[in-house]
């Protein structure tokens, strides 16, 4: 079984989806016959790597909600991450471009750390505070799960591996996908945002059962936890 996730390193609600798709897969008796692989899907793609923007500031703009409003909904996001063993200091992050760690996570996959390399990603920005534009800091992430510095270092140098972000951007758009996270399993079923895990694991003994075979079952409803429309309104 293949799971593809469409995911920004900007969203809150991605990291959160991944954990609850993981629960999920803890108790599928057939995990281990399970491949997943990360999409690049760029929230706004005209950041600015330097932006000044606060997460605080986007999120008010792109729904209008007052800061007293924001600030309960990063309160409301940092507890649903919690739950998920997650430690999220959402508040002051800095909204900067994704690109060039997207580019960094499409070369982690040719070393079978793709999933290190976009977590570590995720725990700097949503945790840490660390721009995830940052040469500096992309090259010490990638080191820390074990990629070859020289080798990053060339990517953070070119434009190494854009072809490859560009595609995961064509097939989202193929695919209709306008929001993250999305899960596209066995090139059939679509999971749009953080859905439960409860959601995740019927719709992988559904898949399973189909190809196994038997069974079927309607593409999950969307529900909160999706980040789309050029921002990723809490």
């Amino acid at each position: 079984m293949k799971i593809e996730i469409f995911s920004d390193i900007l969203c809150p609600w991605c990291y959160i989806g991944k954990q609850r798709l993981r629960s999920a897969l803890a108790r599928f008796p057939y995990r281990d016959q399970v491949e997943i692989s990360f999409s690049s899907f760029e929230l706004d793609p005209s950041l600015p790597a330097d932006s000044q923007e606060t997460i605080e500031e986007r999120t008010a703009r792109s729904t209008g909600r007052s800061a007293q409003e924001v600030s309960a909904m990063l309160t409301y996001v940092t507890e649903l991450a919690r739950q998920e063993g997650l430690n999220y200091h959402l508040e002051g992050i800095r909204l900067v471009n994704s690109r060039t760690a997207h580019r960094l996570v499409h070369l982690a996959s040719r070393q079978k750390k793709q999933e290190a390399m976009q977590d570590r990603l995720w725990t700097a920005f949503l945790s840490e505070h660390r721009s995830i534009s940052d040469p500096t800091t992309l090259l010490e992430l990638a080191v820390e799960v074990g990629l070859d510095p020289d080798e990053v270092q060339a990517v953070l140098d070119s434009d190494a591996y854009m072809d490859e972000v560009n595609a995961d951007k064509q097939r989202a758009l193929l695919l209709g996908i306008t929001g993250v996270p999305f899960f596209v399993i066995d090139e059939k079923y679509g999971i749009s945002g953080a859905q439960t895990s409860e959601v995740f694991l019927k719709v992988l003994e559904t898949a399973w059962a189909e190809t196994h075979p038997s069974t079927g079952l309607e593409l999950a409803s969307e529900a909160e936890g999706t980040c789309e429309g050029g921002s990723c309104p809490l």
